[in-house]
């Protein structure tokens, strides 16, 4: 009970530390850290739960055999970035079942661990979700300034005119200010599929901006399965 009291008169002075006696500064760290640990570990679940992430994949459950082939090295450095304040951005290219999608959402997963906000979600998702907004500019506005965005499978929905035109001002709000990664099945040359030529270039221009093009080639995963 006399620790208990001891620990609340510190509690109540703890705006004011040089207050506080060695023996009340011995008694309230521990509480301290163990709040500041619980509110981190809450920061991260909602970073988590917002991230658009569906489910968990760590670069320690990736098959790098299976595919030698792959720029592991390239893919190892990205992790190692510091989203939070360095303005990467990368393309990974490849066919599907590579691998891509995989470590890209384990790259961010990464980065919300490091208390990052992170946003991933497929181009399919987002062009749905930009089409049935009821509030486009709030919705834009987000998937424009989160620190880090992975638009995953570009290339595999064909937006229309205004729908590409968003995408566009999505990435080229981002440049400079906020880090972005791309997976797609298709080589920059055929971004022209999907989009109009002079947005496919506008596009990949900014992407260049600090940014990498990785190409992922190899067997698909679920070959395996």
């Amino acid at each position: 009970m006399t620790q208990i009291r001891q620990i609340w008169n510190s509690l109540k002075f703890v705006s004011d530390c040089s207050s506080l006696t060695e023996e009340q500064v011995k008694a309230i760290t521990p509480i301290l850290k163990d709040e500041a640990q619980a509110r981190e570990v809450k920061r991260i679940q909602y970073l988590l739960m917002r991230s658009g992430i569906k489910k968990i994949k760590r670069l320690d459950d990736f098959d790098w055999k299976f595919n030698p082939g792959l720029p592991r090295n390239e893919i190892m450095s990205l992790c190692q970035s510091s989203w939070g304040t360095d303005i990467k951005n990368a393309v990974l290219i490849g066919p599907s079942g590579v691998g891509k999608s995989h470590l890209a959402s384990a790259i961010c997963y990464q980065a919300i661990q490091k208390g990052i906000p992170t946003a991933f979600i497929t181009c399919f998702d987002l062009v749905n979700k930009l089409k049935r907004s009821s509030s486009k500019y709030t919705m834009t506005q987000y998937y424009s300034s989160v620190k880090l965005l992975c638009l995953d499978e570009l290339g595999y929905v064909f937006p229309s005119q205004e729908q590409a035109n968003d995408i566009f001002q999505i990435i080229s709000k981002r440049s400079e200010i906020a880090s972005t990664i791309v997976t797609t099945n298709l080589v920059p040359s055929q971004w022209g599929k999907i989009f109009e030529a002079a947005t496919a270039t506008a596009i990949l221009d900014r992407l260049s901006l600090n940014g990498k093009f990785i190409t992922c080639e190899g067997r698909s995963y679920r070959s395996k399965k």
